[in-house]
């Protein structure tokens, strides 16, 4: 039995059990940290250089791609290095910084994926007002509330999830600090206290995921009417694989952190982690742009 003033650091998951497999994941690892790096940064450098991608669209782009290298890199350099090395380690102050940013870095991305689907939703079904809707001084708000929002969503859960006493070891199911596996290790009697927290976060991500749908929903109507195959072949096009994104990193992520104890199993975390911290900033670039 141990307390949370006397953990010095925590012990992640380790992806194999010998040292061969261990290389071979950090290879895998590496090939799609370089995919998500190279494809993020010529984005943002496309965007910032061309003066013709100086528009909403391309401006939230741009933010989301800043969002999916900051948060695939607070996870998987850690993790390839822990490959590479054959451990598991990471210090306490690690995992508190790990925690934070990536919940920053996702939470902001999930606020600015609402804002880019009513940036959609106004230049399909109210074209004539998109200037008036989206100007420059508008994007610049929008965006600040999500970065903001995202920020203090951080603080809040970071703060109350190191603020609860832990009981149960120093070892996490998983390849990188996530809450759910630090609320494992939580004394039962204020496990709790973070988990009212989630349920909520969960209800205001419901929200935002209710008013993509509502969004997408108005999309689908205005689309089917443009007589033109190829006018919504382009609509489809760039609204299909947002949605398919916003869809697979909700759901995972829901599943994540409200899954029942009984069916949690390390390789089952495993795979639900990687499918909402890792597939969406390595597939947005391709899928957004």
């Amino acid at each position: 039995m141990s307390n949370s003033s006397s953990i010095t650091e925590f012990l992640l998951l380790a992806f194999a059990e010998t040292g061969e497999l261990q290389l071979l994941h950090f290879w895998l690892l590496l090939g799609i940290y370089l995919a998500a790096l190279l494809g993020n940064s010529l984005i943002i450098t496309a965007i910032a250089c061309d003066h013709r991608l100086h528009n909403p669209m391309y401006f939230f782009l741009f933010n989301l791609s800043l969002l999916d290298l900051g948060s695939i890199s607070t996870t998987l350099p850690k993790a390839m290095a822990n490959s590479l090395w054959d451990t598991r380690a990471i210090s306490y102050q690690g995992c508190v910084a790990q925690i934070s940013f990536f919940f920053f870095f996702m939470s902001t991305e999930y606020f600015l994926l609402t804002v880019m689907a009513y940036d959609r939703y106004v230049a399909i079904c109210k074209p004539l007002h998109y200037g008036t809707l989206l100007g420059s001084r508008a994007c610049v708000h929008m965006a600040a509330a999500a970065w903001g929002s995202g920020f203090l969503y951080a603080v809040l859960h970071t703060a109350n999830t190191f603020s609860l006493p832990l009981c149960k070891g120093n070892a996490l199911d998983q390849f990188f600090c996530e809450i759910p596996q630090i609320l494992k290790l939580a004394c039962s009697d204020s496990y709790f206290r973070e988990t009212g927290i989630l349920v909520i976060s969960v209800c205001l991500g419901f929200g935002c995921f209710l008013f993509i749908v509502l969004s997408y929903v108005q999309i689908f109507r205005a689309v089917l009417r443009i007589p033109s195959e190829q006018g919504r072949h382009k609509a489809f096009s760039t609204c299909l694989p947002h949605l398919a994104v916003v869809s697979l990193f909700l759901s995972t992520a829901i599943f994540a952190y409200l899954k029942p104890p009984s069916i949690s199993s390390p390789l089952l975390d495993l795979v639900v982690s990687v499918l909402y911290s890792v597939v969406p900033p390595a597939v947005n670039p391709s899928s957004t742009a």
